[in-house]
């Protein structure tokens, strides 16, 4: 319920336009990362669960071993774009399909936009919700 509450305020605090600055704490996959990011007036939202927003890459638990080896290098390239401790600019927040997670745009130190450069590596795909494709065909 906490993380939910914490998604909702985040969203009302920033909404769709502002750039807002977080703390990268973890890498998840490929197109997830934790962080703690950081509103005005010194508040800070810990342990938020961030999607990169029109970015599929494939799963670590996939389908088959071409899946699960991809799925390792586009974590891998994530922790290098925006390496824990890091700080990066979220932007177009809204919240995900899954409680307790929201989707964003996300820029790293260089502003360089993470979810593009993830695709033009051939490491992820377009996504705009809906049915993903299989990373095994």
């Amino acid at each position: 319920m906490k993380k939910i509450v914490c998604s909702i305020l985040f969203a009302l605090f920033c909404g769709v336009a502002c750039a807002t600055p977080a703390m990268v704490t973890r890498i998840v996959d490929g197109d997830t990362f934790k962080a703690t990011v950081l509103l005005a007036d010194g508040i800070e939202i810990m342990s938020v669960s961030v999607r990169l927003r029109n970015v599929d890459t494939p799963e670590l638990h996939g389908e088959c071993d071409y899946e699960i080896a991809r799925a390792e290098k586009a974590k891998q390239r994530l922790a290098e774009l925006i390496p824990v401790g890091s700080v990066i600019e979220i932007t177009n927040v809204k919240n995900d399909k899954y409680p307790g997670r929201i989707d964003a745009n996300v820029f790293d130190e260089q502003n360089r936009d993470v979810g593009l450069i993830l695709i033009r590596e051939n490491l992820g795909r377009p996504y705009s919700g809906g049915k993903r494709q299989s990373w095994c065909d």
